[in-house]
């Protein structure tokens, strides 16, 4: 078996697919799927497929971005407080460690909290490990200037 990567309990991420080149997020193997912070979302079909589309605010400074991405899934997800929920999800590539790997993420309103994105089992398994004990082991990613296209752009 390989080694798998040691991640701490904080790490910085990217979603390249997304426009988004560095994020806080909360490394949580007690959470099954990942959860991405939106301010809003809409959906909608194009070329006959439901996409959604979504504003988000990556950090501190960061703007706003405003994405689009084909819905993968709609599903129920019960949160820590045990209050289930219906969430959209989209699949996007993860950047980690140096490891680029596509994961399943639901777009969530998750103001309020301290980490704009929630990193679950699903998304570390075979590759990463964690150690509670530390926190952002890898360094801060570089901030990158890419966007999405915008709704307009794509129709």
């Amino acid at each position: 078996m390989a080694t798998k990567i040691v991640l701490g309990w904080r790490e910085w991420v990217g979603l390249p697919d997304l426009g988004i080149g560095r994020l806080r997020a909360k490394v949580d193997s007690g959470a099954r799927s990942s959860a991405l912070h939106v301010d809003g979302q809409w959906h909608f079909h194009e070329r006959g497929e439901p996409w959604v589309g979504f504003r988000l605010s990556p950090g501190h400074g960061a703007g706003m971005i405003e994405g689009v991405a084909p819905v993968f899934d709609v599903r129920e997800v019960t949160d820590s407080g045990g209050h289930c929920t219906r969430r959209v999800f989209v699949r996007t590539t993860l950047s980690l460690a140096g490891v680029d790997r596509v994961i399943e993420i639901n777009l969530s309103d998750r103001r309020g909290m301290l980490f704009p994105m929630l990193l679950g089992r699903t998304a570390l398994a075979r590759v990463f490990t964690v150690d509670p004990a530390r926190s952002f082991l890898h360094g801060r990613l570089p901030s990158s200037t890419a966007r999405l296209p915008s709704l307009k752009s794509i129709r």
